[in-house]
């Protein structure tokens, strides 16, 4: 991440811009819309580079415990079907994949 911005609170906006493999810049924001302690968050996500398309998408994250681990969904709802087809085939799956792999990592290595 080059930019980090979080108001984490209800209402409060973020906004994250990261630098690609090949150095293309991308850069998503949204607001907080439910903040729930230790099981859920609830975000709209906005990427900037496509402004007037309108794809804002509501996510939703739930941390659950199983066998003393914790699981973390993820559910990204679009407005329609097209907008959902846009976010599936920008390659956002293996980027998402690439940082839950780091993620994983960084918990396992006691970070």
């Amino acid at each position: 991440m080059t930019v980090t911005d979080i108001d984490l609170r209800v209402g409060g906006a973020w906004r994250w811009v990261m630098v690609t493999d090949d150095g293309f810049e991308v850069a998503f924001n949204g607001v907080y819309h439910e903040l729930t302690p230790y099981s859920r968050i609830v975000t709209t996500e906005a990427y900037e580079g496509f402004p007037e398309a309108n794809t804002e998408s509501l996510n939703t994250m739930t941390f659950d415990e199983h066998d003393g681990r914790t699981m973390m969904t993820i559910l990204v709802q679009h407005k329609t079907e097209e907008h959902r087809d846009v976010h599936i085939n920008s390659g956002m799956e293996g980027g998402m994949q690439n940082a839950m792999d780091l993620l994983e990592q960084a918990i396992l290595a006691g970070a």
